[in-house]
């Protein structure tokens, strides 16, 4: 019998996505390498049009990579045929919407929203899965069952999103934007039942932010600049990602400082590597030179 909520790996390898436009193509990520451990949480953050969100739509089953691979528990989602897809995701992928309203029934109860979302992985004859009350309880609305939508604070109705996500017991939950239409006092409660499921458990959590302090809450935060991984932030300390073709993104400040078409001379050790401009030699009778 399958073990309801335990962790799954994630990894992305070259992954591009290209939208079709009339006006021309745009390129939404342009060689994604990111890997993710069974059991982590990851929160994804830059600027909006960054690639994040389209990210999470491919590793969610819901589009197609145009290239590279994406693998959610061994299953290359780049590859595999539209049925077994689509039973990923009632099963092995819950996935949470920007909106806790997209998510939910306003008309059912939050047991039958529960219970409806549970019946893809409900057929399934190795499947145990947990009834909605244990659910509730996971993100903190123990008692909460018989209420419907209309009758939850904004935080009630994001973690009841949640809870939702976590109705077929998937080892990968995606959640977007949890906290960006909340308080403080909300966004901490959501936070809290994410680490909650985490901790007990050990299901794999991926995040989308804006909010710099819920990556820093989540432990690793990896910034998409430009359809790549531009940086990663572990312990409250940021650092450069070198892709798998060997390219790294300059942080911007960095990169502001060194204008496209700048030559810098790298020299490195078996340990660091210092960039610096390139200055050429002044011209011979130039004042400068002897």
């Amino acid at each position: 019998m399958s073990v309801a909520g335990a962790g799954v790996p994630v990894a992305c390898l070259r992954l591009v996505h290209i939208y079709p436009a009339a006006a021309g193509d745009v390129v939404a990520l342009s060689g994604v390498d990111l890997s993710i451990s069974a059991g982590e949480m990851l929160a994804l953050v830059g600027p909006s049009g960054s690639g994040k969100s389209t990210l999470v739509s491919v590793l969610a089953g819901l589009m197609r990579p145009s290239a590279g691979r994406a693998l959610v528990g061994g299953h290359d989602l780049a590859r595999i045929s539209p049925r077994h897809l689509a039973a990923l995701r009632g099963t092995l992928i819950g996935t949470v919407l920007q909106g806790a309203e997209r998510n939910l029934l306003p008309y059912a109860s939050l047991n039958r929203n529960i219970w409806l979302a549970q019946r893809p992985a409900a057929r399934l004859a190795d499947r145990r899965l947990d009834p909605p009350e244990k659910i509730l309880d996971l993100v903190g609305l123990t008692g909460a069952g018989r209420h419907r939508t209309g009758e939850l604070t904004p935080g009630q109705r994001q973690r009841a999103a949640l809870a939702l996500g976590l109705a077929a017991g998937p080892g990968l939950l995606l959640v977007d934007e949890p906290t960006s239409q909340l308080d403080r006092t909300g966004r901490d409660e959501v936070l809290t039942a994410l680490e909650t499921i985490n901790t007990e458990r050990g299901t794999t959590v991926v995040v989308v932010t804006h909010d710099g302090e819920v990556g820093a809450r989540l432990g690793r935060a990896v910034t998409i600049r430009d359809g790549r991984v531009g940086a990663e932030g572990r312990d409250g300390r940021d650092f450069a990602v070198v892709a798998g073709d060997g390219t790294i993104q300059l942080p911007p400040e960095a990169a502001a400082a060194f204008p496209p078409g700048t030559l810098l001379a790298v020299e490195h050790t078996a340990d660091s590597i210092t960039l610096r401009r390139n200055t050429p030699p002044a011209p011979a009778g130039h004042p400068d030179r002897p």
